[in-house]
């Protein structure tokens, strides 16, 4: 099944869309997609099978999201602790993912029309060269596309993610980018690999396990969360519509919960570093506008540290993608020089 379908809706189907967009719609929906193991065992099929029409209901799902004017999805396709699956398992979904990544390529004037954007986060270095490479493809060809967001989250657990965005602003302290005092909530969010998404607003679950399993931890704090009972390939519109009326019926207590959340994420003068608390303390004991231009000029630097610093994580994310796609043109060159 391709990953974008264009089907039209039914009269129904069409009447619950304009229902539902009468109230609020969340901009932003994740999915943890479980139950495909299960569903195989359920209906006497191999994993494989399972697998496949787990991806199937993505696309199914996808285009019901989009209906209904969701312009971004994040999906739990692979965790990282999937890799302590039998072997056979394993390597069935890495092939899964080499022929939908092929797919993704081949459709590529489809998803340039609905200018689809796809993401993928998580380590990439967990995986197979010839599946970075060919991830790495996908996001170049799709990352100017701005309709409509696909985040896919493959070799992911929330816990490496939040390491990962620590490793990243050690690193940016150790190298002198920045200060430690300019570490605060609001850089650690952009050092995420979620940095260019706003949080999910409606998190959905399947198969009724009743837990996050290590997915979007950081996030989701003030997404409404709906667990469902059925298995994932047996998902349906009707669970979504029924997903999105449960968001309806708590989106003011989630709002009026988000406007009471403090609005300045940066770190108070308390805690800078040694240096500068000295010389913001200077400027305290200065007169008038000599004390307000000193605390200015401090803020001034520390606005320039941190967009240095937001430029060296653009050019690592750059790196990321290239890398794969660098090594593969030296194998091409190589194995041209043979011939």
């Amino acid at each position: 099944m391709s990953w974008i379908r264009e089907n039209k809706r039914s009269l129904i189907h069409d009447f619950c869309v304009r229902v539902l967009k009468s109230g609020p719609i969340p901009s932003h929906v994740a999915i943890i997609m479980d139950g495909n193991r299960r569903f195989a065992r359920k209906n006497n099929f191999d994993r494989a099978v399972g697998h496949l029409r787990g991806f199937d209901k993505l696309a199914e799902a996808l285009e019901w999201c989009w209906d209904l004017g969701i312009t971004e999805v994040t999906i739990y396709a692979f965790s990282i602790e999937n890799f302590k699956r039998s072997q056979e398992e394993v390597d069935c979904l890495m092939e899964l993912m080499r022929k939908k990544f092929a797919q993704l390529m081949e459709e590529k004037e489809l998803i340039e029309k609905y200018s689809v954007c796809f993401r993928v986060l998580g380590d990439w270095n967990r995986l197979p060269l010839d599946i970075q490479q060919m991830i790495a493809k996908s996001v170049a060809m799709t990352r100017n596309n701005n309709r409509a967001f696909l985040n896919i989250c493959i070799s992911y657990t929330s816990q490496d993610e939040i390491c990962y965005a620590m490793r990243n602003l050690a690193e940016g302290v150790s190298l002198g980018i920045i200060d430690e005092s300019d570490i605060s909530e609001s850089l650690f969010e952009k050092c995420l690999y979620t940095k260019k998404s706003a949080p999910p607003d409606l998190l959905i679950r399947t198969s009724g396990e009743v837990r996050l399993s290590d997915f979007l931890l950081w996030q989701s704090s003030y997404s409404v969360l709906s667990f469902v009972r059925v298995l994932w390939p047996e998902f349906s519109r009707w669970h979504l519509y029924s997903a999105v009326i449960f968001y309806q019926r708590n989106y003011n207590a989630v709002q009026k919960a988000r406007t009471s959340m403090p609005t300045d994420q940066s770190q108070p003068d308390t805690d800078c570093h040694p240096v500068q608390k000295l010389s913001e303390q200077t400027a305290v004991n200065e007169p008038g506008a000599g004390k307000d231009c000193n605390r200015q000029e401090l803020q001034a630097q520390r606005q320039e540290r941190i967009g240095k610093f937001l430029l060296y994580l653009e050019q690592k994310d750059d790196d990321r993608i290239d890398r794969p796609l660098q090594s593969q043109d030296n194998r091409d060159d190589a194995a041209y020089n043979q011939q």
